[in-house]
């Protein structure tokens, strides 16, 4: 008899785990581990695609087969809600193709090096491939090298790509050029890669170097003003998914409220009037610009939600709430919105176990949570999003 363990499920670092619990770091489901340590493949592990993995931290899950890696998502989701009681319908993970990712921060040293941090720690992975970016963000790494090299920066750069209407948007922290030599290379590298837009932070704040036409993003058809490394969903296709979750759990809901708006993904898709509360005043006004300029009813507000929830008098002038907290979730906001009144919420999460927390507030003051859409944009990474739905009276 064999005396090799099978690998039943991956742990939320990606490591696969036996029956009997033990971690076995790049095995997948399916897996077999035997006495001496090897692995024996089974169906759900495949072949990393790139050269980096598993050193680049960019990518924890090459290893896992579709099947597998929807597994895993549900698997995350699943259990957050169980530690807190919880359960309800899990759909399908949507999941993004390969080198959809329109947004990225990469790293840069004086030596030329840029990627993404090795796994756990703070080296460079020089990156040759990239089978996550999308090919125009991995287009300007072999340009980038040659500017860094030029710029001679005396410490590590965070560099943010970001994939806006007009091309890329660059975004480099923590240097300055300065001196016609710097400013001309600069100019010559953005004309020269097609740039949208080209700043530097060097702690004060993103300074413009190269910005031909004003920079936006198209969100719910509303092209919205784009203000340097501005978060957006990862993917196109996530950002789908999620937005087509959100309307199906609001319903047909005629007055909205889109709590931590951003730029408005969600706010913008919604047909009827729209009330959109967001912290970041640059993110706010940006949308207030762009309704304003498309005509949508969107009533903006420069509100922090966490020291300024919405209270439960002002939800009930709702028919829904859309909330799309940080990772830290939305602690106070889920207190208020467990005595609200509003009949719907849909709830659009980056961290399963704050939202499994938040929704267990909610279900004690009388929520039921409907069902849950996982959407997985951060390919092959341990990284989890969902939509769901919930709803007061009875079940829709």
């Amino acid at each position: 008899m064999s005396d090799a363990a099978e690998i039943v499920r991956v742990a939320a670092r990606g490591e696969g785990v036996t029956a009997d619990g033990r971690h076995v770091p790049f095995a997948a489901p399916g897996d077999r581990l035997h006495g001496d340590g090897a692995i024996e493949r089974g169906p759900h592990h495949q072949l990393p695609p790139c050269r980096h993995f598993p050193e680049c931290g960019g990518c924890q899950l090459q290893h896992l087969d579709e099947a597998a890696w929807s597994g895993f998502i549900v698997d995350r989701i699943a259990g957050a809600l169980a530690a807190q009681g919880l359960s309800t319908d899990i759909r399908p993970p949507a999941l993004s193709p390969p080198r959809t990712r329109r947004r990225a921060r990469l790293h840069a040293e004086a030596s030329g090096r840029i990627g993404f941090a090795m796994e756990k720690s703070h080296a460079i992975i020089d990156l040759a491939e990239c089978h996550v970016l999308a090919p125009e963000l991995f287009a300007l790494v072999a340009p980038l090298r040659r500017l860094i090299h030029v710029l001679r920066p005396k410490r590590r750069l965070d560099v943010h790509l970001t994939l806006a209407d007009q091309g890329v948007d660059l975004l480099i922290n923590g240097i300055m050029p300065e001196g016609l030599a710097a400013a001309e290379a600069v100019t010559a590298f953005a004309q020269s890669q097609s740039l949208a837009r080209m700043a530097f932070d060097e702690g004060f704040g993103p300074e413009v170097r190269w910005e031909p036409d004003a920079v936006t993003v198209t969100l719910g058809g509303v092209a919205v003003p784009m203000p340097p490394a501005s978060f957006l969903q990862a993917t196109r296709e996530g950002e789908a998914a999620l937005v087509a979750a959100m309307r199906e759990a609001v319903g047909d809901a005629a007055v909205v409220a889109d709590l931590f708006a951003g730029l408005g993904t969600f706010a913008l898709a919604l047909p009827g009037r729209v009330y959109a509360a967001e912290a970041g005043r640059e993110a706010i006004m940006a949308l207030k610009v762009g309704a304003a300029r498309a005509q949508r009813t969107v009533f903006t507000e420069h509100r922090d939600l966490f020291r300024r929830p919405l209270t439960p008098a002002e939800l009930d002038r709702f028919g829904a709430i859309v909330i799309d907290p940080p990772r830290a979730g939305a602690k106070e906001q889920a207190q208020a919105l467990a005595a609200a009144r509003v009949p719907r919420i849909a709830y659009i999460s980056c961290n399963p176990s704050s939202f499994a927390r938040d929704v267990k507030t909610m279900v004690e003051g009388g929520w039921r949570l409907d069902w849950l859409q996982p959407v997985g944009q951060f390919r092959w990474s341990t990284h989890v999003e969902l939509a769901a739905s919930l709803s007061r009276g009875p079940s829709r």
